[in-house]
């Protein structure tokens, strides 16, 4: 699965769940000798960074240490993340041990690139894939943990970080911890904004409008406020690709725009008015053009300049 979808911290619970022995439809009790004993002494849970260990020796020591019993649970757990990142001799010395361990071990391998690992090894293996949330799961998680961390928000910067987080529950919180940190006890959409360092989204349907009339001069102009607002032009250009897009959703399936739609009423029903049939192939092309000079405004000596080349190339 993508980063920030819980695969390294699933396996650790169900490390302790099945090493528990009062577990209740499959969750640990947490209160038992043998859980209190994994929280101080992980001897029995082990968890690998294949990235920095991804060597054949690496994978013969673990080898070795595989015919030694668990020393308080059921089970001896091995937890290999980033296991993609192994070389093709060390996956080699793995794979005897992986088709058959000892009763008493189990591997658990967590990868964000699924597709790196040989043939031989996924045979050997039950697969879960892990998908990124949607914006409202994001949306809700936000709203539940700041509250019961007594923090008050705004739903507008919670709107923002879900946005900024794109599906990952890892950077929703890392955002929102970062946000929290810069504005206290009250986070706000402003603070959000500044930390972020994201365009309003009001700017985003300003600069949106003027293209989609073809108004170049009123074009360059909003964008030149945009800019002198202290925004990126790399950022700003990855924000109005996302308005974009959110566009062509509500384009091309109303139906459920709203729910994949994150914004306040307002900015949707300026965004449904944008979001119109005749506006279709300038939304396509604004799209596209966009996407093709994001990666040339990394390196560029004057982005400003290949941002608004772009966009005066979609209004042409």
């Amino acid at each position: 699965g993508s980063r920030g979808t819980g695969k390294t911290s699933i396996a650790k619970i169900f490390a302790r769940a099945i090493n528990c022995p009062n577990t209740k439809d499959g969750i640990p009790c947490g209160t038992c000798d043998v859980c209190k004993n994994l929280e101080k002494n992980n001897m029995d849970i082990l968890e690998i960074d294949a990235a920095s260990n991804n060597g054949v020796d690496e994978i013969r020591d673990l080898r070795e240490k595989v015919k030694y019993p668990p020393v308080v649970g059921r089970y001896k757990v091995y937890i290999i993340d980033e296991v993609h990142m192994l070389s093709p001799s060390a996956f080699n010395a793995l794979l005897k041990t992986l088709e058959e361990p000892p009763k008493y071990v189990v591997f658990i391998l967590a990868t964000t690139e699924v597709h790196k690992l040989p043939a031989t090894i996924l045979s050997r293996c039950m697969r879960f894939d892990f998908s990124l949330l949607s914006n409202e799961d994001l949306s809700g998680l936000a709203k539940k943990v700041l509250t019961n961390e007594g923090i008050t928000y705004e739903d507008k910067a919670i709107e923002l970080i879900v946005r900024s987080a794109e599906g990952s529950v890892r950077d929703m919180l890392s955002l929102a911890d970062m946000c929290i940190s810069f504005s206290g006890e009250k986070l706000t959409y402003k603070n959000v904004l500044d930390v972020l360092g994201t365009t309003e989204r009001e700017t985003l349907a300003g600069i949106a409008e003027n293209v989609l009339n073809k108004n170049m001069g009123e074009v360059l102009a909003s964008l030149d406020c945009a800019l002198a607002s202290g925004k990126r032009p790399i950022v700003l250009a990855k924000d109005l690709i996302g308005y974009f897009r959110d566009l062509l959703v509500i384009l091309t399936i109303p139906e459920k725009s709203r729910e994949l739609v994150v914004v306040q009423d307002d900015i949707f029903e300026k965004m449904k008015s944008q979001a119109t049939d005749k506006n279709f192939n300038l939304i396509v092309e604004a799209i596209k053009d966009l996407s093709e000079v994001e990666q040339n405004l990394r390196y560029s000596s004057n982005p400003r300049i290949v941002l608004e080349t772009a966009l005066i190339k979609v209004v042409n």
